[in-house]
């Protein structure tokens, strides 16, 4: 506020809150500008209590003003001054009249209501929760899924919105992992991140059998915080994990829980190979989740949440995560191969329930490509005979000497194996036991 009239006024402080003798009584006076002589006040609140007395006045506008530091001196203590002249003494009295006149028609007030609420204490734990979000947040992207539909009436090719899901940043390179079936039947790809830039994605590959898919987007460096990546082999059952993603579409929520299992085992989505050593957790994922982190204390990456169980479609407390170390490795071929390289045995087998029915335990060839190595190294598929009759293939009971009882114990058994390596085949044909050796190759 400018000099005035009243002699050099200083400018005033910003108002605070001050409460009066009674905790629920409060005074509020904001000095407005000085006009020519005359200073206009604009009253908030007031409590007439002790405002009937000079001194009991003087002291409530040395209490609202800080025990006297700025309004006091400004009014030169027209109130009770003997030296004073009688301008400022009238002025300093029709203030008070004014302030006495308000308060009649006023309501009271809850002094409560104008104190500002202290900052908010939090516990080591909670503190360290907060500050992993914070660090994390940017490295978790929103992923949308867009799909080619025709117009009915106008024939007008549309993309439509069909899924959303998570991903994170996996480097400065501008590489976004997620889930297969995240991505899965889209014809465009956008990846929004933390700060709501939106870009297309292209896709650099994917593994169906694993359920982990790459995409890129050309976004500047300085955009892009690739998340810590962890490992998985040292976790243990209890230990506290943190799930960040986009569930229904809410983008960066946190859920928190423990891991509730390890060396889990559930199928993938696309093909219905088995995932091994997949970590369980009670930390809430729900649709929207799939594809996002999931966070040791220290903010390390420790798996891709890709699944709940549940019936009704939202999360129970079970969910599933890929380990990052199988993650680890699938992601580092994706970028540099644009697929994964996976051995095959290059055959189709009949669904467990029809080998159950034959009363024997194993997997049924129903059909071996003889382009394929199971082909090539003699194995027999299911067929008919020349009076069309079902002649039942090989029957796989063990490789290398592991039981077979299943597709799931095949899958397991070659997901241990590497491109070209020799493996000896057990099979049941007809009555008797041969073993086969077989080279295995790359998936065509």
């Amino acid at each position: 506020m400018a000099a005035s009239a009243l002699g050099g006024l200083m400018p005033a402080p910003p108002l605070a809150p001050v409460p009066w003798a009674s905790p629920t009584r409060i005074l509020l006076v904001r000095p407005g500008a000085a006009a020519s002589s005359r200073l206009r006040f604009r009253v908030l609140a007031t409590s007439t209590r002790n405002a009937s007395s000079s001194s009991g006045l003087e002291r409530f506008l040395n209490a609202v003003t800080s025990k006297g530091s700025v309004l006091w001196r400004s009014l030169g203590g027209a109130i009770g001054g003997d030296n004073h002249d009688k301008a400022k003494s009238g002025l300093a009295i029709c203030i008070a009249s004014l302030v006495i006149a308000l308060s009649a028609v006023a309501p009271p007030l809850d002094a409560h209501a104008f104190v500002t609420a202290p900052p908010r204490k939090l516990q080591s734990d909670e503190l360290a929760t907060v500050q992993l979000f914070k660090l994390n947040t940017p490295s978790v992207v929103y992923i949308t899924n867009l799909a080619a539909r025709r117009d009915a009436f106008t024939l007008d090719v549309l993309e439509v919105p069909q899924g959303s899901g998570s991903g994170f940043v996996w480097d400065k390179e501008g590489h976004v992992v997620t889930n297969f079936h995240v991505i899965r039947g889209a014809s465009d790809l956008r990846v929004t991140l933390a700060d709501q830039s939106v870009y297309e994605a292209d896709v650099v590959g994917f593994d169906e059998d694993k359920d982990v898919a790459v995409l890129h987007i050309d976004a500047p460096r300085d955009r892009l915080k690739p998340i810590p990546v962890g490992t998985s082999s040292d976790l243990l059952v209890g230990q506290k994990v943190y799930a960040i993603g986009n569930p229904f579409g809410l983008d960066h929520t946190l859920t928190t829980g423990v891991i509730s299992g390890l060396r889990r085992e559930i199928s993938s989505a696309a093909t219905g190979r088995p995932i091994q050593d997949v970590i369980q957790t009670d930390a809430a994922i729900n649709p929207g989740n799939s594809g996002g982190p999931l966070l040791d204390s220290s903010g390390d990456l420790i798996g891709i949440n890709t699944a709940i169980y549940s019936p009704s479609g939202a999360s129970s407390g079970v969910g599933f995560s890929i380990p990052v170390d199988t993650v680890s490795g699938i992601v580092e071929q994706l970028i540099k191969y644009g697929r994964v390289t996976r051995p095959v045995l290059g055959i189709t087998f009949a669904p467990e329930q029809s080998v159950e029915q034959l009363g024997v335990s194993g997997v049924l060839v129903l059909d071996a490509p003889p382009g394929g190595p199971a082909g090539k190294a003699g194995l027999r598929p299911t067929k008919r005979d020349g009076y069309g009759r079902l002649v039942l293939g090989d029957i796989i009971t063990s490789i290398n000497n592991q039981k077979i009882s299943n597709g799931s114990d095949l899958y397991r058994v070659l997901d241990r194996c590497k491109v070209g390596d020799k493996i000896t085949v057990e099979v049941l044909r007809g009555e008797e036991t041969v073993k086969i050796p077989i080279t295995l190759e790359p998936r065509a």
